[in-house]
């Protein structure tokens, strides 16, 4: 009997010993097999960093480099990264003009009724009641024309700051507002403040202890008296969100098709495009425009007489048709021909764009730039159409930049 219970215990220990020699064969298994993953999903991890990483690298190099959308994403990932709060939309469109290394942001400001309108709340412990002490109109809408100009004024320090591969030489600001239209009850996008900076000018101003719309304002800044009316203002340089600022489709009248590239297009033509359209547009309020001279110069001169008793008078307006920036030499004539001419305000208009000196020798005068995004904006409004493509264009500058 001994023998027996003997053998049982000896057969059930060999049992258990086999059963525990599988179970840590299971365990190595499971382990070895957890072990493979992990290594997979590392190489993986590494794998996709190191391209990350060499994405990023390819990026700061082409950004550095000076490649047009790297740097509209670097300046979109500077702005994105500003800190405000929810109810602000932080909204934008960015586009770069290369030639004269000029950011254009149309920035989405909040509402005034996005404005806290509660100064404090008080527990009044003997009526078991909150009380709010509401804030004044008047200071609400003081507090909301101050924080317009200082969204203005932190973009763009942010921007100029953040400008590690010096692409940006100004920076126009357009500040935009969707809202409802109290007089209509219809929605309205508008621009109510546009200001241009250049970034020497701008790093020399004190932030810390300026005030914002004085600041606004002595970078000669565009804006309605009371921002907080919500005032449209014509921006100091658009955006063409057709297609990257240079092409897009508009008709033109008379014999002109959307075929023709009002950068490349005749100078006859061009001449008699720019005077209907400002005919069209001045006739309006009862004006009228007459051609003075063609030049043959690739641009057109002309006068319109605007009857408006407050705003109009006589406006020289000059036109450059042109593939490359408009520089400040011909601002400055046209700042002659009006100050020769007695006139109350200067226009030069071109197919393309203008440089940070031509802006800064503008400010504070009688003169209004227009650049093709504008002139396109203008057909537009109009009813016409036209595209301007400056590439096609410089194909033929060898021969009509020589007739400038």
């Amino acid at each position: 009997m001994a023998q027996f219970l003997t053998a049982v215990d000896k057969a059930l220990k060999e049992r258990r010993n086999l059963e525990h020699e599988s179970a840590i064969k299971r365990m190595r298994a499971r382990h070895l097999e957890s072990l493979r993953k992990w290594e997979e999903e590392r190489q993986k991890y590494n794998e996709e960093r190191e391209r990350r990483n060499k994405q990023v690298d390819q990026k700061r190099e082409n950004y550095l480099n000076g490649d047009t959308s790297e740097i509209v994403d670097y300046c979109d990932m500077v702005l994105s990264s500003s800190e405000y709060p929810d109810y602000f939309p932080q909204n934008f469109d960015l586009d770069y003009i290369e030639e004269t290394k000029t950011l254009v942001a149309e920035y989405y400001l909040p509402k005034l009724e996005d404005i806290p309108t509660i100064k404090e709340w008080k527990y009044v412990q003997s009526k078991d009641t909150v009380s709010s002490t509401p804030l004044s109109e008047a200071f609400r809408n003081k507090l909301y024309d101050d924080l317009v100009c200082q969204i203005a004024l932190r973009s763009l320090y942010e921007l100029f700051a953040a400008d590690a591969a010096n692409a940006l030489e100004s920076i126009v600001f357009n500040g935009r507002v969707q809202s409802i239209d109290k007089a209509t009850g219809l929605p309205f996008d508008a621009c109510i403040l546009s200001v241009q900076a250049g970034k020497k000018e701008f790093n020399e101003i004190n932030l810390a202890l300026v005030e914002p719309r004085a600041c606004i304002k002595k970078l000669k800044g565009v804006a309605s008296s009371k921002l907080h009316q919500l005032a449209p203002v014509a921006p100091i340089l658009q955006m063409d969100r057709s297609d990257e600022r240079f092409v897009s489709s508009y008709e033109v009248a008379g014999t002109l098709d959307d075929s023709v590239n009002l950068a490349a297009m005749d100078w006859e033509n061009f001449e008699h495009l720019i005077r209907e359209i400002f005919e069209k547009e001045f006739s309006v309020n009862g004006g009228e425009v007459k051609v003075t001279q063609a030049s043959r110069d690739g641009g057109v001169d002309a006068v319109a007489f605007d009857p408006d008793p407050i705003r109009g008078g006589k406006i020289v307006i000059q036109a450059k048709r042109y593939t490359n920036p408009v520089g400040v030499s011909a601002v400055r004539d046209l700042y002659g021909t009006v100050m020769n001419e007695g006139a109350t305000k200067g226009i030069l208009v071109t197919t393309s764009h203008y440089g940070a000196d031509a802006y800064e020798f503008a400010k504070g005068k009688p003169l209004t730039l227009l650049d093709g995004g504008n002139l396109l904006h203008l057909l537009d409004r109009h009813g016409h159409r036209a595209r301007i493509d400056i590439a096609e264009a410089r194909k033929l500058a060898p021969f009509r930049e020589s007739h400038k």
